[in-house]
């Protein structure tokens, strides 16, 4: 199943959450994750994961989000529906939440790979379903190499009719800062020639761990998690424009979110 944006927002439905899950949120959504994506890896390891399949894995952890009563809302998905082709969707990084559930919202409209870090294609077991979606990779440790790798493997994607998916931050963080949130998609659509649409994503729901773990923090359910998608842009000029109006937006979005927190709204 997938959801059906083409009607509308997302807003996950109310129901109630029983003692055990509201009690201990964490293990339960993780014992359905691991799952989930131990399934989607033995089929991506046998090179049976098509992106239906990895549409259909990533709807499976947004309902394990929901039943342990995480509340979902998605807004702005016929920005995405007004874009012909493909695209480059920049947004802020928050947590390992916004790379799981962006497959379920995106694949029925829109083929895309993530620009991701290369020890990602390194972890056991899920990276036989990172692999399978041909990522770009980038160290994170030199800039300038990563702006080269992206540049390159990004046309190319773009060109095969393949939208790329980026989030500038070099780290997951909870506070949006502009200062680390870098160009790097900006001057893929300048060089590209492809419309970038902003996401403004609030997904501390999920929290982020430590060392090893990091990607396995605590589940919070008392923290609403919303996508949005914003006006395509096309860059013009050194591009400056657009990217000051996509840390705008992220910022925006992310204020009111926090301040009306626990209440579904957008302006």
């Amino acid at each position: 199943m997938l959801l059906n944006l083409e009607k509308g927002p997302y807003r996950s439905p109310e129901k109630k959450v029983n003692f055990l899950l509201k009690a201990f949120p964490s293990f339960f959504f993780y014992n359905q994750l691991i799952s989930i994506v131990f399934r989607g890896s033995l089929k991506a390891k046998k090179g049976l994961y098509p992106d239906e399949e990895w549409a259909k894995s990533s709807f499976e952890i947004l309902k394990a989000l929901e039943s342990v009563g995480v509340m979902i809302s998605i807004y702005g998905f016929k920005h995405v529906l007004s874009v012909q082709g493909p695209c480059i969707f920049v947004g802020n990084h928050m947590s390992t939440l916004e790379t799981f559930l962006l497959p379920n919202i995106l694949v029925p409209f829109k083929r895309h790979t993530f620009v991701i870090k290369k020890s990602l294609v390194n972890y056991p077991v899920f990276k036989h379903v990172m692999i399978s979606r041909n990522p770009i990779c980038v160290g994170r440790t030199n800039p300038r190499e990563d702006l080269k790798t992206t540049l390159l493997e990004g046309q190319q994607n773009l060109d095969n009719g393949i939208s790329v998916v980026i989030f500038p931050q070099t780290t997951r963080i909870t506070v949006f800062d502009p200062d680390q949130f870098n160009s790097i998609g900006v001057k893929l659509a300048k060089k590209s020639g492809y419309p970038v649409v902003p996401i403004a994503i609030k997904s501390d729901a999920w929290g982020n761990g430590s060392g090893h773990f990091k990607e396995f923090g605590k589940i919070d359910p008392g923290k609403r998690v919303f996508f949005e998608f914003g006006e395509p842009l096309v860059i013009k000029g050194n591009g400056q424009e657009e990217h000051g109006q996509i840390v705008s937006f992220i910022t925006r979005r992310l204020e009111l979110w926090r301040e009306t927190e626990g209440k579904d709204c957008t302006d």
